[in-house]
């Protein structure tokens, strides 16, 4: 068995980094520190003290919508952006930042408008959109982004 076929998963739910076999994965792996399923099929919240756990040691690409609860547009997308979440789960994980709650996150990543969705793979940055879109341009944009990288 080589390497590639495992993968190193950041739990949503305790941000416990598991080595998991890839195949596995989607087919009910579990945390092996709070037994909580890996594949996320939801977005999850993301904050200052698990957003570089996710982002650095996560071999799946994240997707992470920077957004705030005053934000007409962040609201209107949040449907769209769990229905994506759903259909996208296990190769690729998504999630939220709440920019209010998060300033310093937000501004070291110079986030000027929200929502602003931004993949990073490996650890870094690899694409980004400004601006809300629908289930149908999530989803078409995210798997553009994905594959580029």
């Amino acid at each position: 068995m080589n390497m590639s076929e495992h993968l190193h998963v950041v739990c949503q739910n305790c941000s416990t980094t598991n080595r998991v076999l890839r195949e596995r994965l989607g087919a009910g792996a579990k945390c092996g520190t709070c037994g909580e399923p890996l594949a996320a099929t939801a977005p999850f919240d993301l904050n200052a003290a698990n957003f570089d756990r996710h982002i650095g040691s996560n071999e799946l690409p994240v997707v992470v919508d920077f957004w705030a609860p005053w934000c007409g547009p962040c609201k209107m997308m949040a449907p769209a952006y769990e229905q994506a979440a759903a259909q996208l789960a296990p190769g690729v994980r998504l999630a939220k930042l709440n920019t209010e709650a998060e300033q310093a996150l937000a501004a070291r990543f110079g986030i000027r408008g929200i929502p602003t969705l931004v993949v990073f793979r490996n650890g870094r940055e690899v694409a980004r959109q400004s601006g809300a879109l629908d289930a149908q341009g999530l989803v078409g944009w995210i798997k553009d982004s994905v594959q580029r990288t």
